[in-house]
C-alpha cells in the first residue's frame, strides 16, 4: 500500500496579489482628491482677486468672467493696507526673534544642565501647549491694561510669544540633546572659549532646528486675528485684523479686494516656507522626535 502523497512546501515567496498591487494607486488617488479638496478655496480666491465686483457672483464660464487688474491696484494703492502689513512684518519678525533667542537658552539650560527644578519647568511647557489661546484672552487683556501696553507693539508681540515659547523651547532642546557633551567638554579641554564652541560646534548641528523655530513663530503671529483685533488699535494691527476691519462691512463686504489683499499677504510666508523647507522639515523633525 502506498504512503498517501504529502504536498511539497515552497519557501519561495507567491506573487503578490492583484489587490495588493494596486493599493498603492488607491492612496495615490485618495491623496490627488484630498490635495484637490484642499486646494479648492485657494482657487476660488485667485479668480475672485482677478474678477470685477459685479461678476464674482455670475454662474459663468471663466472665459466669459469680467476679469481686470483693478481689485490689486487697489490694494497696492492703498497706503492703510500698507502699513497693515509694515505692521505684521515688524510683530511677526520680532516675535520670531523673541521665540528664538529665549527658546535657544532655555532649551540648552533644559539640555545640557541638571537642576532642581527642571522636571517640572519642562512639564508646565508641555501643559502650557494643552490651554486653548481664547481662553487666555481676557487674562492677557486684563495684564496688559494693568501695565498700560495697551494699544502697543508689545502687547501683541508678547502674547505671540507667550503661546509659540513652549514649543520652541521643546524643540531647541531636544535639538540639543543630539549635540554629545563630551564634543562640548573637548572644546572647552582645548580652550576654546563658549562662544567658540557655540559658534563650531553646536550652531551647525541645531541650525535647522533654529530655522524651523523662526518659521513657527513667524507664522503663528503673522496669521493671527482675534489678539490684533482685541489688544490694539487700528493704526497697530496686524493685516488680518486690517483685512476684517478694512473690507468687511455691516451691509456690504468687498470680496475682490479682499481676496486680492489675502492673495499678497500670503506671498511672504509662501516664498519663506518655499526658501527655506528643507531646514524647516528637518528642524521639525529632530525637535518633535528624540
Amino acid at each position: 500500500m502506498t504512503a498517501p502523497a504529502t504536498a511539497i512546501r515552497s519557501d519561495s515567496p507567491r506573487p503578490a496579489s492583484k489587490a495588493r498591487r494596486t493599493r498603492p494607486w488607491a492612496a495615490y488617488w485618495t491623496i490627488g482628491l484630498l490635495s484637490l479638496f484642499a486646494f479648492i478655496p485657494v482657487a476660488w480666491m485667485l479668480v475672485t482677486a482677478f474678477t470685477a465686483e459685479e461678476g464674482i457672483f455670475e454662474r459663468t464660464l471663466l472665459t466669459d468672467r469680467p476679469w481686470t487688474l483693478e481689485n490689486f491696484s487697489a490694494v497696492l494703492t492703498d497706503p492703510t493696507l500698507l502699513r497693515f502689513i509694515g505692521n505684521g512684518l515688524f510683530v511677526s519678525i520680532t516675535t520670531a526673534v523673541v521665540s528664538l533667542m529665549i527658546g535657544f537658552l532655555a532649551g540648552y539650560s533644559f539640555s545640557k544642565f541638571r537642576y532642581r527644578g527642571r522636571s517640572i519647568a519642562m512639564y508646565t511647557l508641555l501643559l502650557a501647549q494643552m490651554v486653548p489661546e481664547v481662553l487666555l484672552l481676557l487674562t492677557l487683556f486684563s495684564t496688559m491694561a494693568a501695565l498700560g501696553v495697551l494699544d502697543t507693539y508689545p502687547a501683541l508681540i508678547v502674547s505671540y510669544t507667550t503661546f509659540t515659547l513652549p514649543l520652541s523651547v521643546l524643540m531647541m532642546k531636544n535639538a540639543f540633546d543630539s549635540v554629545p557633551d563630551e564634543l562640548i567638554e573637548a572644546g572647552r579641554v582645548d580652550g576654546a572659549s563658549e562662544w567658540r564652541i557655540m559658534n563650531s560646534l553646536v550652531f551647525p548641528v541645531v541650525k535647522t532646528s533654529m530655522v524651523a523655530v523662526c518659521m513657527f513663530a513667524f507664522i503663528r503671529a503673522w496669521n493671527d486675528l482675534v489678539y490684533a483685533l482685541t489688544l490694539v488699535d487700528t493704526a497697530k494691527q496686524t493685516l488680518p485684523a486690517g483685512l476684517t476691519m478694512t473690507y468687511v462691512g455691516e451691509f456690504q463686504v468687498q470680496y475682490g479686494e479682499m481676496m486680492a489683499a489675502s492673495l499678497l499677504s500670503s506671498i511672504p510666508v509662501i516664498a519663506i516656507f518655499l526658501i527655506f523647507q528643507k531646514h524647516f522639515v528637518s528642524g521639525a523633525l529632530s525637535g518633535s522626535i528624540k
